[in-house]
This record gives structure tokens, C-alpha cells and sequence, in this order.
């Protein structure tokens, strides 16, 4: 697929983390996008199928995020639905968004490969951006990040080189059949990553190791039990060493090496995230 080609990408979580990065790069490539989400103007919800027909109409290319995670229960019967409902619509090239160490989510894999699509999987470690745009900021801010994780080295990948990844993906050659693991270059515990953004930012944060009943036992009494789950199952099982090596998706897809989390680090501290007065 190039650029010329006049074909739609549907991205279907366009409001998310690598979703609304991608939508950016492809715009600029003066791809039309498509950017789904519950209240755009693609109207997209992974729990109303009712949603798919209408925002996959029409579109050649779709970038599929499945939301909360493909580890969660239930994930691959709705991989596999909307993959019917993609090829049904006409709707040949997916390129999946997977996660690194996760069983369930080979399994979506699996189900998006022997469909029959044009497929490609980009299978990622921890995203960098979780500790400035996601869960991990409030902790970060409040001094003290306590999480069930150990000394166990995770290769976290900077979003901005997946969404690079992806864009040149949907809009090149040589790509199908391929699962590129999108890793860092370098391996950090979560305490070593805290200690990097603390020396950073120039504020101080303690890592705490917990338990994973304390972890669990400090989540919002409001957060379904589900979640609970899921979180519960990356932040231990998806870290018990599976992960503790190094992917080259990076260098496959792009031809350079991926960016390291310290200039990730020195990115989002230039922006006053992690300070008083941020501008996220």
C-alpha cells in the first residue's frame, strides 16, 4: 500500500497511545485515516460490534489495538470476529498490535494469521510512555511507585518508533507474513527505570517492591475484577524473565537502531510532565 493509493487506514483505537501516533505519521504521508473511538467521528467500540460494519466500510487497511489487552479473557473470540467482519468488509491488510510474553495474545496472532488477511504482528514489550502518559504517572508524581515487580529486566520500547514501525508497515513493501518484536536496546528493571527518570526529571522517587496481593489490595476498589486479573497477570507472570532479552523488530522494519529509555526519559521530562506546572 502507498500513499497514492487513495485507500483508507482504520485505526481502531485512533485516540490511543500508538493509535493517535500513527494517525499523525500517516497523515503527514498523506494517507486518509480513519480514526476510530467511542465518540469521534468513527464511531468504534470493541464491545458493540454494531460499530464495525460502518467504521471498516470502505477501508483497505486496518491497525487493530484491542483494548484493555489481547491477555484478557475473552480476547480471542472478538480478534476472531472482527477479522471475519474485516474480510467481510474488504478490509484485506491488519496489522496487529500484540504484546510481548503473552500467551493468549500469540493466540489473537494465530487466529489474524490463518484468517486468509495480508497480516503483519508488531509484538511489543512495556511501552516507555506507560510512566508519563499512563498508569504509572500519578505514582511517579507522588514520590513512590510500588509495584509486584522485581530485578527481571524488561526491554521497554519507545511508542514513537512502534508507531514509526507501523507507518511504514501500512505504507511499504516486504512486510507481510511478519512478526517484528518491537523492543528497547537495553534491558532496565523497573526500579532502574524509576532511578532514570528520577535522576532526569530531577525529583525524588523510591521504588518499592510489593507483594502481589498488596498490589492488587491498593487497585481502586472500583476497578472490575477482570482488570484486576489482567494487571495482576502482566505485572507478574508477563515478568518472570520471558521477556529478558532483546527483540530486532526495530531494526527489521526500520533499518536503525530503536531509541533508548533514557532519551525517551529526557523527552517527556523536557515537557514538564513530571514536574509542577506539566504540560500533559
Amino acid at each position: 500500500m502507498t500513499p497514492e493509493s487513495g485507500h483508507t487506514v482504520l485505526i481502531t483505537n485512533g485516540t490511543g497511545k500508538t493509535g493517535r501516533r500513527l494517525g499523525e505519521r500517516l497523515d503527514r504521508l498523506g494517507v486518509p485515516v480513519r480514526l476510530g473511538s467511542r465518540n469521534g467521528a468513527t464511531t468504534f467500540d470493541w464491545g458493540d460490534r454494531r460499530t464495525w460494519k460502518a467504521a471498516l466500510d470502505g477501508a483497505s487497511a486496518a491497525y487493530v489495538t484491542y483494548v484493555p489487552d489481547l491477555a484478557a479473557t475473552g480476547a480471542t473470540t472478538v480478534i476472531e470476529a472482527f477479522t471475519d467482519a474485516a474480510l467481510a468488509a474488504g478490509t484485506r491488510r491488519l496489522v496487529l498490535l500484540s504484546g510481548r510474553g503473552e500467551e493468549e495474545a500469540q493466540e489473537c496472532e494465530k487466529i489474524v494469521a490463518g484468517s486468509g488477511a495480508d497480516w503483519t504482528v508488531l509484538r511489543c514489550s512495556w511501552f516507555a510512555q506507560n510512566f508519563d502518559e499512563g498508569y504509572l504517572l500519578d505514582p511517579i508524581l507522588a514520590g513512590e511507585v510500588a509495584l509486584p515487580a522485581g530485578d527481571v529486566g524488561e526491554p521497554f520500547v519507545d511508542l514513537d518508533d512502534v508507531a514509526e514501525v507501523a507507518a511504514a508497515v501500512l505504507t511499504g513493501d516486504g512486510h507481510l507474513g511478519e512478526v517484528y518484536e518491537l523492543t528497547g536496546p537495553g534491558l532496565l528493571t523497573f526500579s532502574e527505570a524509576v532511578d532514570v527518570i528520577a535522576r532526569t526529571a530531577g525529583i525524588p522517587i523510591v521504588y518499592r517492591r510489593i507483594s502481589p496481593a498488596e498490589f492488587t489490595a491498593a487497585l481502586d476498589p472500583e476497578t472490575p475484577a477482570d482488570i484486576v486479573e489482567l494487571l495482576s497477570y502482566l505485572f507478574t507472570t508477563v515478568l518472570d524473565g520471558r521477556n529478558a532479552h532483546l527483540g530486532d523488530g526495530v531494526q527489521r522494519a526500520l533499518g536503525r537502531q530503536p531509541r533508548d529509555f533514557a532519551a525517551y526519559a529526557h523527552a517527556a521530562a523536557a515537557t514538564g510532565v513530571w514536574t509542577a506546572g506539566g504540560t500533559r
